[in-house]
């Protein structure tokens, strides 16, 4: 673990736990740095943090100095608590979880402790808004102890994390629309069916203007949204309806439409149908984990990364494999399963054993590193977040 973090490292055998109650506590200890900030809250199951960048991004744009709290940590944990689109410091990070750390208790969680530090970081550093991503659901999760907020924001919805949300979509959009406190909110056009139902019985505005795409290509993509042009980093089909979201939050802030778009154009967060090329070599790092969160990956192998392709797999015992496998079937010549770096991982048989449903040529890498080195064509890695910070350092080495 990173040492600005390791403050943390105690208290991550407490696990998880639902509710704000100790988060509130610790954030009343620390003398209510959310108080003074304008906060974005952001919930729902896929395209959370791509939200979070787009909306930052836009409010950048417009001149606000803006900090953003997003999870889990793909290639840093630093990354996850950034000021204006940077990362602070170590030493800042160290400092302001180590005030947390003065008030915490035997109850509180590595999350608790890393949301109050967060809050207390764009505090200290001046920020006006704080765009925050939930960890987990909304209603009950440690970032909804935060209870005055000027917008939410709630992202693609699917069926993950059924254990604790539940297994049908009106509970999972319970637990999300429970980040809505006193304040406008907007949703996504990109939900299944009911998901739409629920929040327009509740009166959330929908992002549901038309989208028409331009241009896609490896390099982003062109494309209107209510008639008005706009251009953005990040690929596959959801990211259209992503910004969609942050255009129209903006706007409830009343944002200028430059600003928006100049924001939404400077946007880009790595993990997301992250394009890379290294001398011959050319991969998409993508960290998709949920059925609906492949979908996007899939097409966008279809239409746009044609070719002979490996896929690198490896994902978490809690997830979906068939579900997330099943739409890339037939797109692959070789797929190479990887237990990922965690204590989560799924076991390796399983993760043979389902690909061979969907894939003809598939086998077992002892390591990422062995995988890619072997892999032949083009490259795709997917299935964990936790994978994509070894495979990136790995081709970033290439010349």
């Amino acid at each position: 673990m990173d040492s600005a973090f390791s403050a943390l490292e105690k208290l991550n055998s407490r696990g998880m736990k639902f509710g704000t109650e100790e988060t509130a506590r610790l954030l009343k200890a620390l003398g209510s740095p959310e108080s003074g900030l304008k906060i974005v809250h952001i919930a729902g199951t896929n395209g959370k943090g791509s939200v979070a960048e787009y909306i930052s991004q836009i409010l950048i744009a417009d001149g606000k100095k803006t900090g953003v709290f997003t999870s889990p940590a793909v290639y840093s944990q630093e990354e996850q608590i950034r000021v204006n689109g940077e990362p602070l410091s170590p030493q800042s990070i160290k400092n302001y979880i180590d005030s947390v750390m003065n008030v915490a208790n035997g109850e509180t969680t590595s999350f608790e402790a890393l949301t109050a530090a967060a809050l207390v970081a764009f505090e200290k550093e001046g920020c006006e808004y704080a765009v925050i991503e939930c960890g987990l659901g909304g209603k009950l999760d440690a970032t909804n102890a935060i209870k005055n907020k000027e917008l939410a924001l709630i992202a693609s919805i699917g069926k993950e994390h059924t254990r604790y949300l539940g297994d049908s979509i009106q509970s999972i959009c319970e637990h999300k629309a429970g980040i809505i406190s006193n304040c406008p909110a907007v949703a996504s056009a990109l939900q299944p069916p009911e998901a739409l139902a629920f929040f327009k019985k509740r009166g959330i505005y929908i992002a549901d203007k038309p989208i028409k795409i331009l241009k896609s290509e490896l390099s982003g993509q062109q494309f209107t949204y209510g008639g008005e042009e706009f251009s953005i980093k990040m690929n596959g089909f959801a990211q259209p309806y992503n910004a969609a979201l942050a255009i129209e939050g903006a706007r409830i802030l009343k944002v200028g439409e430059n600003a928006i778009k100049n924001g939404l154009a400077t946007a880009f967060l790595g993990g997301r149908i992250e394009y890379i090329k290294r001398g011959k070599g050319e991969y998409i790092l993508d960290g998709g984990h949920n059925p609906s969160g492949t979908l996007p990956l899939a097409n966008f192998i279809r239409e746009s990364f044609g070719g002979k392709k490996t896929l690198i797999y490896g994902c978490l015992s809690d997830k979906d494999i068939d579900g997330n496998l099943k739409p890339l079937e037939g797109l692959f010549e070789d797929v190479i399963c990887v237990r990922p770096d965690s204590p989560r991982a799924m076991d390796g048989d399983r993760i043979v054993n389902t690909a061979k449903k969907y894939f003809d040529r598939v086998r077992m890498a002892e390591s990422l590193e062995r995988a890619l080195i072997s892999a032949r064509g083009r490259v795709v890695v997917s299935g964990s977040f936790t994978l994509l910070k070894e495979a990136r350092e790995w081709i970033e080495k290439r010349s």
